[in-house]
């Protein structure tokens, strides 16, 4: 078993007045073998909390993109300034997808990506090994059910028609136990379902925004995580909402905890 430790970089919360928070998600994993940005948020906020935390992303291995949303890859551009080795994964439905979100009001939510990937992308299209012990998982399969947050989100097809999304350019990320959601729009049990190998650690907004799913239904749901993954640890933050946090605590106890930025687990 190797060292894992994982730093949140850029989360919608923080205990620590000094980093700065957005709505987006970048998480830092350190294994013995690899260091892995899991997303960049929604801008360069990631980057200066990681300066002020002491941490060099100059050595990035692999930046791992979740999705297409802005607020989980918005960040890469600023990232290919400060790193010039790191492979990016991600799927080709992400970078060639116009997305968008009706919540309030019409409004892209599409990444602007940089234009000097060239030679550093890796295009994952389906479940696989990308390095000793790193796994993606691709096309998760929607047996159980989608968060109702969906809703609001779109694509627009080639004729400008916008189109619900059925998240084919998401993607879940499998090493040494720990497994990351990204925005899990796929849905948590989903994604569980779709991983193989033991998970021990979840880590991942869960796309249960408040005032979506019923109590009835965040409790069910919470009661079905801990009779099915008992020994799993699940830990959430960005759009999880507060109070559906709450109801799925009342249930899972010690096996949910919040992080935001800053939050480092070893």
């Amino acid at each position: 078993m190797y060292m894992m430790k994982w730093t949140v970089l850029s989360d919608n919360r923080s205990s620590d007045s000094s980093l700065e928070t957005e709505h987006g998600l970048s998480v830092l994993l350190e294994t013995g073998k690899h260091r892995i940005l899991l997303d960049t948020g929604a801008s360069d906020v990631f980057i200066r909390n990681a300066e002020k935390t002491g941490i060099d992303l100059s050595t990035v291995d692999y930046v791992f993109i979740s999705h297409g949303h802005n607020d989980h890859a918005g960040g890469l551009q600023h990232f290919m300034g400060i790193n010039d080795r790191a492979k990016v994964i991600v799927s080709p439905h992400a970078l060639n997808g116009s997305f968008y979100s009706r919540r309030r009001y019409l409004h892209s939510i599409t990444t602007e990506w940089p234009e000097n990937l060239e030679g550093r992308l890796m295009l994952v299209d389906r479940s696989c090994e990308i390095t000793e012990g790193l796994h993606i998982l691709a096309h998760i399969p929607q047996i159980h059910p989608i968060p109702q947050g969906n809703q609001y989100l779109f694509v627009q097809d080639e004729n400008g028609e916008y189109v619900k999304d059925d998240f084919r350019h998401e993607l879940a990320l499998y090493t040494e136990g720990l497994l990351f959601t990204g925005c899990a729009h796929s849905g948590l049990e989903n994604i569980l379902t779709a991983c193989p190998w033991p998970v021990h650690t979840v880590v991942g907004g869960f796309h249960l925004l408040d005032g979506q799913e019923s109590k009835e239904e965040l409790t069910e749901l919470a009661q079905r995580l801990k009779d099915n993954y008992p020994n799993t640890r699940f830990y959430t933050s960005h759009c999880t909402g507060d109070s559906v946090f709450e109801v799925m605590k009342d249930v899972m106890g010690e096996q949910l905890h919040s992080f935001c930025c800053g939050t480092q687990f070893a």
